[in-house]
């Protein structure tokens, strides 16, 4: 599959450029600038490379730890944690873990439930730290 890694460096340089931070929170479920990525690394989609993500961790107003969204439905996988967003099936892919910085962010979507949240930080913490 071709990518158009061209068209996403210009979003990639005016996101670097863009002085305004959107304030964030863990919770969160924002649109996010993901790129044109590598191999089997999750690609944002469009005009502006979106997907959303899941905000799981945040060090500070600039950066934070989220999780890619998939609206492909993987049942008892591992890597995956599906649940019922905005009356929509969704599932965060964990295996997709990564660091975000706030320029990324296009515009917020809502907040997962706090039960729902438990469980991805649960099974967040089993696929990192598998004995």
């Amino acid at each position: 599959m071709k990518k158009d890694f061209h068209s996403w460096v210009e979003v990639k340089e005016e996101s670097h450029l863009k002085e305004d931070r959107l304030l964030f929170k863990v919770r969160d479920v924002w649109w996010c600038k993901l790129g044109a990525n590598i191999g089997d690394e999750e690609d944002g989609k469009g005009r502006l490379f979106l997907r959303p993500v899941l905000v799981i961790r945040k060090f500070n107003k600039r950066v934070f730890i989220g999780l890619p969204f998939s609206s492909i439905i993987k049942e008892d996988n591992y890597f995956y944690y599906k649940f019922e967003f905005q009356g929509k099936p969704q599932s965060v892919i964990i295996s997709q873990i990564r660091l975000f910085d706030s320029k990324r962010l296009s515009h917020k979507l809502g907040a997962v439930s706090n039960a729902d949240f438990k469980e991805i930080k649960e099974k967040t913490k089993n696929l990192i730290f598998e004995d």
